[in-house]
Parts: C-alpha cells; sequence; structure tokens
C-alpha cells in the first residue's frame, strides 16, 4: 500500500489504508479513474463535499472509527499519509484541520483508550508470565510508529533486554534519535534464534513484509521458540498452516477482542458527545472546493 499511496498523492489523492478501513479522498476527477481498481468488488460508499470529508477524517483521527476506540495512533498515521500531498492540494488543507480538530475533540471528551495496543500488550505478558519469572528478551518486529510505541512504553520492563527487527537498522537509529540505542538491540531475522529462548516473547507490530522478508521473520521465530508470539499487523504475517507449535495470537482471536470489547464498552458512551463536538467545530471551518 505504502507505493500505491506515494503514487496516488502525486494526483492528489489521499490514500488511507488502515486495519479497518480502505479510503481514498481528493478532487472528483483525480479519484474518478482509480477509485474502481482499488475497490473492484467491495462494499463501498461516496462521501461528497468538503464539510462531509473533513467530519469523516476528524472522526477517524479521534479514535472514533477504529477497532479500539480512543487508540492513540491513528491520528499519527493520517497526518502521516496526508505529508506527501502537499498544500497545493485541497484535501491537504481538509485533512490538516480534520486532524487537529480530532484531537482536540478526542481532548476534551477524554475518549482515550484504557486498553491500547501497550496496555493490551502488556495484559498478554502477565498472562503468558503469570508467576512474576524473569522473562528473557522481547523482541519487536517492525520499527515504525507502532513498534516505536511498544519500544518506548513500559511493556519492556518484565525483560532483561529488548531487540528490535528491522530490515534497515541505520534507518531505524536515524528515525529514532531520542531512543537511548544503548538499551536496545538491532537485529536483522537471520541474526536470531541462535538459541531456544523459551521465556521471551515476540510482537510483530509491522505490515509492511514483502514474502521474502516474511520468510526469514518465520524461520528465526521457528528457531527462537519464544513463549508467545502477539501479532498486531491488521494482515496476520502467519496463517493457521504456518503457525506449527508457535503460540501465535491476532488481532481477531478472542484473547484479543475481549480487551477491545472491555475498552470499547466503556468508552461507547462518550461516541456520540464525541461526534457532536467534531460536527460542532467543522462548522466554524471554511473550506474551499473538494468533491
Amino acid at each position: 500500500m505504502k507505493p500505491l499511496s506515494l503514487n496516488l498523492a502525486k494526483s492528489g489523492v489521499l490514500l488511507i489504508s488502515t486495519c479497518v478501513r480502505l479510503e481514498i479522498y481528493g478532487e472528483e476527477e483525480a479519484i474518478r479513474d482509480v477509485a474502481g481498481p482499488i475497490f473492484l468488488g467491495l462494499p463501498c460508499k461516496r462521501i461528497a463535499g468538503a464539510d462531509n470529508i473533513a467530519i469523516r477524517l476528524a472522526e477517524i483521527a479521534s479514535g472514533a472509527h477504529s477497532q479500539i476506540f480512543g487508540e492513540g495512533y491513528i491520528s499519527d498515521q493520517l497526518e502521516k499519509a496526508i505529508e506527501p500531498l502537499g498544500p497545493h492540494f485541497n484535501i491537504f488543507n481538509i485533512g490538516k484541520a480534520a486532524i487537529k480538530i480530532g484531537r482536540a475533540a478526542r481532548e476534551r471528551q477524554g475518549f482515550k483508550a484504557s486498553l491500547d495496543y501497550d496496555e493490551i500488550v502488556r495484559e498478554f505478558v502477565a498472562a503468558r508470565f503469570p508467576n512474576g519469572e524473569q522473562c528473557d528478551r522481547l523482541y519487536v518486529v517492525g520499527s515504525g510508529m507502532l513498534g516505536q510505541g511498544l519500544i518506548r512504553s513500559s511493556v519492556r520492563g518484565r525483560f532483561r533486554g529488548t531487540v528490535v527487527v528491522t530490515r534497515d537498522p541505520k534507518n531505524f537509529r536515524r528515525r529514532t534519535r531520542s531512543l537511548d540505542h544503548k538499551e536496545v538491540a538491532l537485529l536483522r531475522p537471520a541474526e536470531i534464534g541462535h538459541r531456544i529462548e523459551p521465556l521471551s516473547m515476540a510482537i510483530i507490530a509491522t505490515a509492511d513484509v514483502q514474502r521474502e522478508y516474511k520468510t526469514s521473520i518465520y524461520d528465526a521465530l521457528l528457531r527462537l521458540q519464544p513463549r508467545a508470539v502477539v501479532d498486531l499487523s491488521s494482515i496476520p504475517l502467519l496463517s493457521s498452516a504456518e503457525i506449527g507449535k508457535l503460540s501465535y495470537v491476532t488481532i481477531y482471536d478472542q484473547e484479543f477482542l475481549q480487551y477491545i470489547a472491555k475498552n470499547n464498552k466503556a468508552l461507547a458512551p462518550k461516541r456520540p458527545l464525541l461526534l457532536s463536538d467534531i460536527r460542532t467545530a467543522i462548522e466554524t471551518v471554511q473550506f474551499e472546493g473538494a468533491h
């Protein structure tokens, strides 16, 4: 999706691709030719008008439509998707304003996940290591936004060390200059699993996995044999046929969904207030063009 997103941005088309949505925005003439191939065979609906588009994007940025209500990563993901377009496109300016409005409404209404990805992973760690034992290493596969968030959280406090599994350690260091890299080891998949670590845990936090790299990660996990593999990617890395003896959990498994349900039940009463707040805020903003 990333190459497609960058290519569409050149024509002023915003592509939003996450675990629960695939959406495109832009001037009608810009999206007419690309909408058909992208949504071929998929049910979809059309949102027209700058105000309606801004409302939708602000709602997304607030976490109102996330699988985990109020999760904190989506607004940064949306901002990252918008950046390649540039201010000469109307959708860029609409999107920027919408993100600001969505974030502010989220703060005002306290629409924040009590069980975000970090907290849910922490629950998994507690469940897999219930006796307070000293854990081996935490392996975080992926160096993007979610992976960095996990590294900076308290999740790794139970482990004697943290390993970021990445194809490009140099790029990771460049993008995380504020992180103390002495506390984090950077390894490629081929460098993992020279010994079994049954007291370790692996978190998959990337969706940008080509077939060859997927095979490398899979082989590394088989060598490592961690206590558990928690896959946070929108498209699970492994199929049921590939799991084998690995203890493997995805965001679509019941064990994960129960935490999402608990979080969403707590935030559901605030959601109508959040949506109303966003609509009221959008009414005070004047947008140009955009169909």
